[in-house]
């Protein structure tokens, strides 16, 4: 287990703990989970190191690895999906100035957004740690994912664009990842990051249920200030925020189902959309945000 007396973030002292988690999804455990006064970043305490976390992520539950349908929750996040890669798409684009190019996805999972890139004309490549996951992106949409750790033999300033979508909190070498995603991005090229946000109108309300912290998976819990204090110490300016306005239907959904046992449908799609209607005003109180980059 790995114990912190420093914010992994920022290198704070400031640290204390806010609130107590379960993983819901996997093994029942409760994660401590601490704030950061100096960033405002936070994460989760006492989590297994990279060597011994892969059982956590043993789960058809799992959506991102399996493509489960099972259950509505992940029913009604097939449903809107297509919606979604074409949101990433359109970023990806505008962000870039070009209509095709190269793009690297680190964390790639079964590959439907590389999928989706390569019929849109992109040269893509993905890494992915999840053998699984791999084996099912080569099974559904012939994508050879790359094991994750090639991520620090690729070729410096070769891709148009590098994402990363929900995959920032998971990653144990944090600072040694952006560091590398510097070197790889060509210098006009731009780099996407979407990540939870715990400042969001649905963690407020569901606190320590808030599906979004996803402990021990999730590692840390970005806010606006932190992801931005972060990103910049690294050489990476955000020059603009997207909201992923979908992202507050799901999570509220499961949240729900967290805090009362049952899938209280009708309750989750409320809370859902109360999100979505902030997250649409406000994009700092969005459920989950995509960060546009540039060097």
């Amino acid at each position: 287990m790995i114990y912190r007396n420093t914010c992994p973030l920022c290198g704070s002292s400031q640290i204390h703990e806010v609130l107590t988690a379960k993983d819901y999804t996997v093994s029942k455990e409760t994660f401590g989970i601490w704030h950061c006064g100096t960033c405002t970043g936070r994460f989760t305490q006492n989590v297994p190191d990279g060597a011994n976390i892969g059982r956590y992520y043993q789960s058809q539950e799992y959506i991102s690895h399996s493509e489960t349908k099972e259950g509505l929750i992940n029913r009604l996040y097939h449903s809107v999906r297509k919606i979604t890669l074409r949101s990433k798409q359109n970023w990806v684009r505008n962000a870039t100035g070009m209509k095709t190019g190269s793009v690297l996805d680190i964390g790639s999972g079964t590959g439907a957004f590389l999928h989706y890139m390569k019929t849109g004309g992109w040269t893509v490549t993905g890494l992915e740690p999840d053998e699984t996951a791999r084996h099912n992106a080569k099974q559904l949409y012939q994508i050879e994912a790359l094991p994750v750790d090639q991520l620090f033999h690729l070729p410096h300033k070769q891709y148009d664009a590098i994402t990363m979508w929900h995959v920032m909190e998971h990653v144990h070498e944090l600072h040694a990842y952006i560091k590398q995603i510097r070197q790889l991005v060509k210098p006009e090229g731009a780099i996407l990051i979407a990540v939870p946000n715990y400042t969001s109108l649905d963690a407020d309300f569901y606190k320590q249920y808030w599906a979004a912290y996803d402990v021990p998976r999730h590692l840390y819990h970005f806010s606006p200030t932190s992801m931005e204090q972060l990103l910049a110490y690294h050489g990476i300016k955000v020059v603009k925020k997207h909201p992923m306005v979908f992202d507050g239907f799901y999570v509220s959904l499961l949240s729900e189902k967290y805090k009362t046992g049952k899938s209280r449908l009708l309750q989750g799609f409320i809370h859902g959309l109360r999100s979505y209607r902030r997250g649409l005003k406000q994009v700092d109180r969005c459920s989950s945000i995509v960060y546009e980059c540039r060097l």
